[in-house]
């Protein structure tokens, strides 16, 4: 059985870091990528950031490129989101994501697991 589990939301102060990990089970990760997506009140669940089944070639959203870094650990079964520089639009929950493939995409429909996500809230 596939499971995501998130953790490391919480509240950060503008201009703050944080760093989400999701420890994935139920699957062979290294064949996989995953992503990360979050969801503001109010609005669908949007693109954050991928990385292949090896580890490289990252996608980032526009809004976070140079902010944000997704890395994973294939020995551990681990993928981290460090989020710098957060700003009070990057408010939401945050989803970790298992791909369909071991391409990243940035697109939900290419992801068939998710974790229940954990919160991350900026505030000025």
């Amino acid at each position: 059985q596939v499971r995501l589990v998130e953790s490391g939301g919480g509240l950060a102060q503008s201009g703050g870091s944080l760093t989400l990990s999701c420890v994935a089970s139920g699957f062979t990760f290294t064949t996989y990528a995953m992503g990360w997506f979050r969801q503001a009140p109010g609005k669908e669940r949007e693109f954050v950031a991928a990385i292949y089944s090896h580890g490289g070639s990252p996608y980032y959203a526009p809004s976070v490129k140079g902010r944000f870094g997704i890395s994973r650990d294939n020995t551990r079964n681990i993928v981290h989101l460090q989020m710098n520089n957060l700003q009070p639009e990057d408010t939401g929950l945050y989803f970790c994501g298992k791909g369909l493939f071991g391409s990243a995409n940035t697109l939900a429909e290419a992801y068939d697991a998710w974790g229940s996500g954990t919160q991350v809230t900026v505030r000025t």
